[in-house]
């Protein structure tokens, strides 16, 4: 099942009167950077610029122009006292009517985005599996819960995530993109293990993580040992995943914890390998 697309096609198919409002410019202090942009229309927004009384501001101006069929000029907004928001920069922002060419533009940008968001993959659509793609769902993520069982994937229906049937599921973590995170969680040990080693030896992965105990993580290392001779990968892996801090194990709270260890792995590298590229380019 493909993940479902940002609604930004449905927005602008309802709304095609709306005006993209932009981030051109920062300095200081600021709710959001100059890659940020939000679709105002006479009763909607798509996105956000940040909140607080400045996207007020600038919802506002945008459906002054709608109103008044003008073209809205650009602001320059200081974030202090005088609009009650404390942050102490100032921000730039430019309104844009929007028509054909501009809606192509922006589809092709969200689906860019999209394209370019690092992999989570997510085996086992058990208990945790689903929460934790429950909690990851809403993050600049492609999430993928993959299970070697129909009757559970099919049992899932989180908007915005992929689901994999896959009789070898080890094959996936060969086949991800470069800079991928890979979760273990699967109903059985001995397929953890396979996944996890699998996973282990990609010196690209940004993440890897089973859930599990200090005995299963024992256990796993003296499989490594024995089955592949490579303990030397075991230092990577992340057992239990969430960390230890909280003793609690019901499901929503393992996924709370040990998602924000995947997203900030997961962001973090991708952030390392734009700052490469550019570099090389």
């Amino acid at each position: 099942m493909a993940a479902r697309r940002e609604d930004i096609r449905d927005f602008l198919h309802r709304e095609p009167d709306c005006v993209l409002v932009e981030v051109t410019g920062t300095a200081g202090s600021t709710p959001r950077d100059t890659d940020a942009w939000m679709l105002v229309a006479a009763e909607y927004i798509f996105g956000t610029i940040g909140g607080g009384q400045l996207e007020y501001m600038a919802i506002d101006h945008a459906r002054r122009s709608l109103r008044q069929g003008l073209p809205a000029q650009p602001m320059n907004v200081p974030l202090g006292p005088e609009i009650g928001q404390c942050c102490g920069g100032r921000v730039g922002l430019a309104f844009t009517a929007m028509n054909t060419d501009l809606s192509t533009q922006l589809i092709a940008r969200c689906d860019r985005e999209m394209a370019s968001r690092p992999h989570v993959y997510i085996f086992g659509a058990g208990h945790v599996g689903d929460a934790l793609a429950m909690a990851l769902s809403l993050v600049p993520l492609r999430i993928v819960l993959v299970d070697t069982r129909e009757d559970e994937l099919s049992a899932t229906s989180i908007a915005g995530i992929e689901t994999c049937l896959a009789a070898m599921p080890e094959a996936l973590v060969r086949d991800a993109p470069a800079g991928s995170a890979f979760v273990v969680l699967t109903h059985d040990h001995a397929l953890d293990f396979l996944i996890t080693a699998e996973a282990l030896r990609r010196e690209d992965a940004a993440y890897v993580g089973m859930i599990g105990s200090k005995t299963k993580r024992a256990t796993f290392k003296n499989w490594m040992s024995r089955e592949i001779g490579r303990t030397d990968l075991f230092d990577r892996l992340i057992c239990p995943i969430g960390g230890t801090a909280v003793k609690d194990k019901r499901p929503a709270v393992i996924a709370a914890l040990a998602a924000a260890e995947i997203m900030t792995a997961a962001l973090i590298g991708a952030q390392k390998r734009q700052h490469v590229f550019a570099a090389e380019g």
